[in-house]
């Protein structure tokens, strides 16, 4: 069986979670072939994993160069007026709902085949197609108030953010049996076009919720408040385009599955699989260091919230003044002011010496079991690596409660609120003045690894998934999927 992985912004070009979990999946099923699709920035980056047997090629697409790879001239049509007429009403005007941009999305990728889509949507008769759209929308609820002004700037400004989004739909995959998108967005958009051209089962599976995390991103983006409306409208119909369009649904949490059940997703498509891990590579240490040490082992991110974790170690420091804060992890390009910032904050707390970052440490388990608690303070998770690891290694956790977090702690931890250095810090000066709970609950954290979250579990799991969806993809259809995009439908949709 041939599966077409769908990465965006990480395997097998960037080290973290998610390529941790792709180079898993391929090493493991080595009876199986892959073929990565990965969507890069510029189309330079250099590969981070070295290449399993099992892998039999590696599609850099890249997103944001600025060369856009023309299939041919862009020309004016009334079809493709009317395509795009569908698309910037469902950005526009709630009512018009997925269908419609479902429709768009699906022409818009024929159009592509013969045309140059990027100039088409960059037109001034597109951006004065949607202008015209934003003004015609009234709310129905007065008390919501308008929408912000749109700008022709800020038209042009949403367009190209979209275009670059949309330029997978350029890109029919290779054949393979299964196309599996690792993310929603852009990766999925490449999900659907294998399924469009080569009626083969597409498979999404979330390792964060894609849409609250764009949310979270785009809302603090240096962008006017119609563009911001604009593009996460976007991204709101398209990650409800993915799940319609998924033949399975395999998030990597219970709690990734309610989102996506609460923005659409047909509760019978979804079958979420826990990640696992190898618990040889992850034992538990002979004994715990001499010095009360708290560890964090993770990227250098905001998402981490590591000004919290440096907060709530002032509190525990007071109360257990020999303490120490032990960060592992490297700082993505583009952190480094996150960093330094960081830093800023552990001299104005005076926690010099006291709090360090360490940069990356391997093999990983080095950093657990260089501490007495593993500490994650992340205002955003899916179901992470950092937390079974390190209950693997025998270690108590302190984890903010956020995502898929309480699934893999359940009672093998303590889980505090996001956002709340106090509270963190009050768990981890309990847990390192009570050494005899904090050993019975790294053991307890251990077994419970053992038990449920295996890297052997976790590829008998994927290995019957992709059997499954194959076999039920080739039977007949239980839901219809939308008809492909017509002139005619398109016109009695615009209402022309």
């Amino acid at each position: 069986m041939r599966i077409a992985l769908i990465t965006e912004g990480t395997y097998p070009f960037v080290v973290g979670g998610v390529s941790v979990w792709c180079d898993q999946l391929i090493r493991g099923l080595s009876d199986f072939e892959f073929e990565v699709i990965a969507l890069t920035s510029n189309g330079l980056e250099t590969n981070a994993y070295p290449a399993p047997p099992n892998l039999r090629g590696v599609i850099n697409f890249p997103l944001w160069n600025a060369e856009r790879r023309r299939r041919g001239k862009s020309h004016s049509s009334r079809w493709f007026d009317q395509v795009h007429h569908s698309f910037v009403s469902a950005l526009t005007q709630p009512n018009w709902g997925t269908t419609y941009f479902m429709w768009a999305l699906r022409a818009m990728a024929g159009y592509a085949q013969q045309a140059d889509l990027g100039a088409a949507l960059l037109s001034e008769a597109s951006l004065g197609r949607l202008i015209k759209a934003w003004k015609g929308y009234q709310p129905q609820d007065p008390s919501n108030g308008s929408l912000p002004n749109l700008t022709l700037q800020d038209a042009l400004l949403a367009s190209q953010l979209i275009e670059h989004l949309l330029r997978p739909l350029r890109l029919i995959p290779p054949k393979a049996d299964v196309y599996h998108a690792v993310s929603n967005g852009p990766a999925a958009i490449v999900g659907m076009m294998g399924k469009w051209y080569h009626a083969a089962p597409f498979v999404l599976t979330e390792h964060g919720v894609y849409l609250r995390e764009r949310y979270l991103s785009y809302l603090q983006a240096p962008y006017s408040p119609a563009v911001q409306t604009l593009i996460l409208n976007f991204f709101r119909l398209l990650s409800s385009t993915a799940y319609r369009m998924a033949d399975l649904i395999v998030p990597v949490s219970e709690y990734n599955r309610r989102w996506e059940e609460r923005n659409g997703a047909f509760p019978s498509s979804i079958r979420p699989i826990h990640n696992g891990i190898d618990p040889a590579l992850f034992p538990p240490p002979e004994k715990e260091p001499e010095v009360p040490t708290l560890t964090f082992v993770g990227r250098i991110d905001p998402l981490k919230d590591l000004h919290t974790l440096i907060e709530s170690f002032a509190y525990t420091k007071k109360h257990v003044p020999e303490a120490r804060l032990r960060m592992f992890g490297p700082t993505p390009a583009g952190n480094e002011r996150y960093r330094e910032s960081c830093e800023r904050l552990i001299e104005e707390l005076g926690l010099q010496g006291a709090a360090t970052f360490e940069g990356r440490i391997s093999p990983a388990a080095r950093g657990y079991q260089a501490g007495h608690v593993a500490v994650l303070s992340s205002i955003s998770e899916s179901f992470p690596y950092a937390v079974i690891e390190a209950m693997s290694c025998g270690r108590a956790t302190v984890s903010t409660d956020v995502g898929g977090v309480s699934e893999a702690v359940g009672d093998a931890g303590i889980l505090v609120p996001a956002r709340d250095p106090q509270a963190m810090g009050m768990a981890c000066t309990e847990l390192l003045m009570d050494s005899q709970r904090r050993i019975e609950m790294g053991k307890k954290a251990r077994e419970r690894v053992l038990k449920y979250f295996t890297l052997e579990r976790f590829l008998n799991d994927y290995r019957k998934m992709y059997h499954d969806v194959v076999f039920f993809s080739s039977s007949p259809k239980t839901l219809t999927e939308p008809k492909t995009p017509t002139e005619s439908n398109l016109l009695v949709a615009s209402g022309s």
